[in-house]
Formats: structure tokens, sequence, C-alpha cells
């Protein structure tokens, strides 16, 4: 699994988790819809840390705890 995958996931299951849906999520962190859904649908592949920390404000979770996640321990090597 790529980071991008694992990115997109995490912010998939603490909305769910968290009964967020995607636009209360642009809404909570202040990050636009439009940025949200391009990140989620595969647009935006590249988020910025700026951007990931703002959905962590929006969630309720500080960068520790988003990235302390199984999904996270057994990456891809991203330089091929």
């Amino acid at each position: 699994m790529s980071v991008y995958e694992a990115v997109k996931l995490r912010i998939l299951h603490l909305c769910e988790e968290k009964r967020m849906t995607i636009n209360k999520l642009a809404m909570e962190s202040g990050v636009p819809r439009s940025s949200v859904k391009n990140i989620l649908y595969g647009k935006s592949r590249n988020p910025g840390i700026v951007t990931l920390k703002m959905l962590c404000d929006g969630l309720g979770v500080t960068l520790g705890e988003f990235f302390d996640a199984e999904i996270f321990k057994d990456l891809e090597q991203e330089i091929q």
C-alpha cells in the first residue's frame, strides 16, 4: 500500500468513526471541500503537512494519533 492510499483510508476511517461526512470535515477543518474530495478521490495524491494538520484538527486528533495506526506500519518503499 502506498502512503497516499494509507492517508486516504485513515481519513475515511476517522470520518466513519466520528460519524463525520466529508462536508462536515471540510467545515470543521477549514480545508475547502474540493481539496478534501481531491485528496480522497485521487486528484491530489500528495497533500501537504499543513493540510493534514488542519484535517487532523477537524477530526479532533493529533498528527501523532493520525499516523499511529496499523495501516502505516507496512507501507511500500516510495523510492523505486
